[in-house]
């Protein structure tokens, strides 16, 4: 099922959607485990799943794996990532030729990261340099690739362009190129979406905004994560985290508690669903979703 669908009646019920992103792992044993993850997140009722790319690009093939057999073997509808990095617009037609035949219905369209060891985004020499313009190469051919669109969302600006206004043109032309629906990076502060999805229907774009949450395990790891994203960590939180940083039990704990309350928040002020960054575990998220579950704040 298309997920702009599954949006839709999502809100003609007045209800949110769940969503879960997975990367791609690099053994068998890793895959075996997250068959077992999604397994474990059926019962809490996932709109979809998503599988992303390596960096680079780096695990194209087996994210079209992963996704075929997510499709095929589970009840949980799919969404591939597809990327500019390194792929020419041939390349990128095989790409949605195969999920097509496949019976994958959505995927998200990013420009992609650069690849490892490259400090900015060189596009392929026949491919393309914005996430704009793979979003128009998809709707160039409706007959055959008729997926539901989604693309990315940056509450706190692209880490490439701290411009609020120049990143919120951009996204702009993403979706009059054909976006369905965003779903937003990752943040730690409700004000930077709530301010985001202001502006963002303020210039005219009516799409549904999904907030992308990750709920933090490891204190070193979010810091990572963050930097490389441009995420700001709220200072009462990161004291929080600070003391807990070398207490795997405490600072999971705190990751759980923190983003149930995000949650909680951003579904009573109206939020469409919530889209998890899992690092493909399903503990803290499925804490997560069961406590929503249980409270629905939406009703609120």
């Amino acid at each position: 099922m298309r997920i702009s669908d599954l949006l839709r009646f999502a809100r003609e019920r007045g209800e949110p959607i769940f969503s879960f992103e997975f990367f791609p792992p690099k053994t068998d044993d890793g895959v075996r485990q997250l068959f077992e993850t999604v397994e474990a997140l059926r019962p809490l009722g996932p709109a979809y799943v998503s599988v992303t790319y390596g960096a680079g690009g780096s695990t194209r093939q087996r994210t079209l794996e992963l996704v075929k057999r997510l499709k095929r073997e589970t009840e949980v509808e799919a969404m591939a990532h597809v990327t500019c990095v390194g792929a020419s617009r041939e390349e990128l037609a095989g790409v949605l030729d195969e999920l097509a035949d496949a019976g994958i219905q959505n995927v998200l369209a990013l420009r992609g990261d650069p690849p490892r060891g490259q400090t900015s985004f060189e596009p392929h020499p026949e491919g393309f340099r914005y996430a704009s313009e793979l979003v128009a190469f998809i709707r160039s051919r409706p007959e055959r690739w008729r997926f539901c669109v989604g693309a990315a969302a940056y509450p706190e600006g692209h880490v490439e362009t701290r411009d609020l206004a120049a990143d919120l043109a951009h996204l702009k032309i993403k979706v009059e190129a054909g976006a369905d629906f965003l779903v937003t990076q990752l943040f730690f502060e409700n004000a930077h979406y709530v301010r985001f999805v202001d502006r963002a229907r303020a210039a005219g774009i009516t799409v549904p905004i999904v907030p992308g949450i990750m709920p933090f395990t490891n204190v070193d790891q979010t810091e990572r994560f963050t930097a490389m994203c441009g995420a700001a960590i709220p200072p009462p939180l990161r004291a929080a985290m600070e003391v807990r940083r070398t207490d795997p039990d405490s600072a999971r704990d705190l990751g759980v508690a923190y983003a149930t309350l995000q949650c909680a928040e951003l579904l009573r002020r109206g939020a469409p669903g919530i889209h998890f960054y899992t690092l493909n575990r399903s503990t803290s998220t499925r804490a997560i979703v069961a406590a929503l579950r249980a409270s629905e704040p939406w009703r609120g």
